[in-house]
């Protein structure tokens, strides 16, 4: 068994793999502190206080009331640099009839927010009741809080960093420095060679997957609703589909810079738009047929569907058939274009 070929092909991943710490970092500690970092960033917490800034010692006096307002009284000028530096978010200031005026950036959340809590307090203030009655239910379930979006949107970039820049970069390389051609002329089949890579992507994939999946639901309590089988079945379809293109992009390439331009042509589209660190639906309508084609985006969609919501694979059809025609055609067009001088 230890003189087969493809046993000591795995074995020489393996001592590539070992042999680079970067890669150990890489793999296993940063998606680490990404999580942890981002978890603890956007951690359950009590609402925002909004700073705003006032003119006026009247409108002072109303908005002190509220508890979640900060009143900065200033002149119209310091007002004005104040909330051009960010250190407010809106100012309330009398118009000339009488109403009062808020100037804020429309399309700054923060400032909309604050803009309705300053005009509750201020019609409060003016002796206005509400005419219906009501109270607030709060819910904190998880599956809706925002680390539990990020942990299935890191593991998928992770496997599509893993499944491409460790092989490719393992392949030019040795393409580089033409040791490829003295394995091919060795009695080794070849398909053996590319074999070795898929084997040691599945001996990585528990490792690659289990640590962001088992740090999340431990420290912060990510769900797991849909079935773990399924859960593996979606990451092996992943990791298979980015090694093949992993596979195809490192056919042709001869330098690790030609290999890493072209990487980076392909991931960066897919780190921006698929759904890794916030949702592909913020993108225009006119987009979302070419986000939705994408490998990360059908991987990130499935792997929260199983997590977050519990669903079948049957129920994800669309993201299953978007990532095995990719596999597919990725990989056949690999074999087809792969030079190995």
């Amino acid at each position: 068994m230890r003189s087969h070929p493809l046993f000591q092909l795995i074995l020489l991943r393996y001592r590539e793999f070992i042999r680079e710490p970067e890669a150990l970092f890489w793999n296993f500690a940063f998606p680490l502190l990404l999580v942890a970092g981002l978890g603890i960033a956007f951690r359950e917490q009590p609402p925002d206080i909004a700073r705003v800034a006032v003119v006026t010692p009247q409108l002072a006096q109303s908005l002190r009331q509220d508890k979640q307002l900060v009143v900065d009284e200033l002149s119209a000028e310091a007002a004005l640099a104040a909330l051009r530096a960010g250190k407010v978010t809106l100012i309330a200031e009398p118009g000339p009839s009488g109403e009062v005026v808020y100037r804020y950036d429309d399309t700054n959340p923060d400032a909309r927010a604050a803009r309705m809590l300053v005009d509750r307090a201020v019609q409060v203030a003016a002796g206005q009741t509400d005419p219906v009655v009501s109270t607030n239910a709060l819910v904190r379930e998880p599956g809706s809080r925002y680390i539990d979006f990020l942990v299935p949107g890191m593991i998928g970039m992770g496997l599509m960093n893993s499944g491409m820049w460790g092989l490719v970069f393992s392949i030019v390389d040795t393409r580089r420095r033409r040791l490829l051609k003295r394995i091919v002329a060795t009695p080794m089949p070849r398909h053996y060679y590319l074999l070795s890579f898929l084997c040691w992507r599945l001996i990585l994939l528990p490792l690659e997957v289990g640590i962001p999946l088992g740090f999340g639901v431990l420290v912060f309590g990510v769900p797991l609703r849909g079935s773990l089988l399924e859960l593996a079945v979606w990451c092996l379809l992943g990791a298979f589909t980015f090694g093949s293109i992993g596979l195809l992009i490192a056919s042709r390439a001869k330098t690790i810079e030609g290999a890493s331009g072209i990487m980076n042509l392909v991931q960066l589209p897919m780190w921006i738009v698929s759904g890794v660190f916030f949702s592909a639906d913020r993108f225009p309508a006119f987009a979302q047929p070419f986000i939705q084609a994408l490998p990360l985006t059908a991987l990130n969609a499935a792997l929260r569907a199983n997590m977050l919501r519990g669903e079948s694979m049957l129920q994800m059809k669309q993201q299953a058939a978007a990532l095995s025609v990719c596999l597919l055609v990725s990989f056949l067009a690999a074999l087809k274009l792969f030079r190995w001088r």
